[in-house]
């Protein structure tokens, strides 16, 4: 099977354009959140425009205010095939944070696919320089794709929404962190409070940042085997 070049610097939008007309279709776009987190799951959204009306407005998740983000997620999970896939604290502790993205992705398109009847994925474009290993699917990386394809984009948004209410979630369960404000990334407020309450079992105790503190307090690290919460068993099972 011939290789598709997409087109990646970000003077080339009529060339992508018309690149992305000739693939194969239905297209999907696939991106992820989280990578660069200290505590909380990496998620993956995908999405494929089933009657090619797209919201308007959509752009990098990154780039959108949470409530305009929350006023999308709607729009795009009731009027597209769209799938979610979560990889955990324990998985990127055991396999790193880049393949539990790529293990994420692979998740939320075979989450997607069982919501496809009498179709099948005709391409998947995924944000970033590198494509997914293990996906069965034709596929092309797009730098800055999350800005140039409104696939990824809209990908991007479920993705960030779904994370940002699972650490909202995890607020009310270790309130010392602030999960709820930061969503786990590395602000001076969550650092702070690492440094006076030690990790949690939500930390990925692998990273810079955390690992050092693990003699902090009762944590200490988590079994592989950890139970994953009830209702996210379908978002985290191998294609």
């Amino acid at each position: 099977m011939k290789k598709t070049r997409i087109p990646q610097t970000q003077f080339s939008r009529n060339l992508l354009k018309k690149t992305l007309a000739g693939l194969p279709g239905p297209i999907l776009g696939v991106d992820e959140v989280g990578r660069g987190c200290l505590a909380g799951p990496v998620v993956a959204g995908a999405v494929i425009f089933s009657d090619q009306k797209i919201p308007k407005g959509l752009t990098d998740s990154k780039l959108l205010s949470e409530n305009r983000r929350e006023e999308f997620f709607p729009q795009i999970m009731e009027a597209h095939y769209c799938g979610l896939g979560v990889a955990s604290v324990e998985e990127i502790d055991r396999i790193n944070i880049l393949q539990a993205s790529f293990l994420a992705m692979r998740r939320a398109i075979a989450d997607l696919e069982t919501k496809m009847v009498g179709a099948r994925v005709g391409y998947v474009l995924v944000d970033g320089h590198m494509e997914i290993p293990g996906c069965t699917h034709p596929q092309g990386a797009v730098i800055k794709g999350d800005l140039r394809v409104p696939m990824i984009a809209a990908a991007s948004i479920i993705a960030k929404v779904y994370r940002d209410r699972m650490m909202k979630g995890m607020d009310a369960t270790y309130p010392h962190y602030g999960f709820g404000q930061h969503k786990g990334y590395a602000s001076p407020v969550h650092r702070d409070a690492i440094r006076k309450h030690g990790p949690c079992f939500e930390h990925r105790q692998s990273f810079s940042g955390v690992k050092e503190f693990l003699g902090l307090g009762s944590v200490v690290r988590r079994p592989c085997g950890t139970k994953i919460p009830p209702g996210q068993l379908s978002l985290m099972e191998e294609a």
